[in-house]
């Protein structure tokens, strides 16, 4: 049973996600296109929001969404955190991208690149939790030991619901666990999640560690 689970993890799993992000992208090419001409006509800035974060073994990447908030929204008010919808950062647009998980379709982008997965641990930024990918503790680093996902066990499970200790405590569970079913099953609840469109603020739980 370890020997398939490693054999999809080694080989199966990158080219499910090659086939997969290519055909959805071929797909929602027309949607692409539309949020993007949404995106530049009901606000200043540019359509996409690039950003540095940590990937598999501590490698540094730039990620890709739709940019929701004003330029330079990290720099103001509560930086990182957004607690609610009503978040004057926020773009007209954005709400609607944001609850809909819409905004991670560029990532698409990122899994073609090789920096990415559909499915594993979300991307941290380079400064939060920790400060970097050495300042993070021995236990948590396992949570770099594979490629990051556009959605995750703890991102369809929990989202922004309970402090980053936990969700990678959560994430940690998902890679000694690693299969093709598992996947298909994160794929499916992160579709409910999205349509609920719970826990998508995380409405001052998220804290930073020091």
């Amino acid at each position: 049973m370890k020997s398939k689970t490693r054999f999809y993890q080694k080989y199966v799993k990158r080219i499910v996600d090659i086939v997969i992000s290519f055909v959805l992208l071929i797909g929602l090419s027309p949607l692409f296109i539309i949020i993007i001409l949404f995106v530049k006509f009901t606000s200043k800035g540019p359509v996409f929001f690039v950003q540095e974060r940590i990937g598999r073994d501590g490698k540094i990447f730039l990620i890709f969404k739709f940019r929701t908030m004003c330029v330079g929204a990290e720099n103001m008010g509560s930086g990182l955190t957004v607690k609610s919808d009503s978040d004057s950062r926020i773009t007209p647009i954005g709400n609607v991208l944001r609850k809909t998980s819409l905004d991670e379709i560029p990532q698409l982008l990122n899994i073609l690149k090789g920096d990415m997965s559909l499915i594993g641990p979300r991307p941290p930024v380079t400064y939060f939790p920790y400060d970097g990918y050495y300042n993070y503790p021995e236990w948590a680093k396992k949570r770099f030991s594979i490629r990051p996902g556009v959605t995750g066990l703890a991102q369809c499970s929990v989202r922004n619901s309970v402090p980053w200790d936990r969700r990678i405590e959560i994430d940690l569970t998902y890679i000694e666990s690693i299969s093709f079913f598992n996947d298909v099953k994160i794929f499916f609840l992160t579709i409910l999640r999205v349509i609920r469109a719970s826990n998508v603020y995380d409405e001052g739980k998220i804290e930073r560690n020091e």
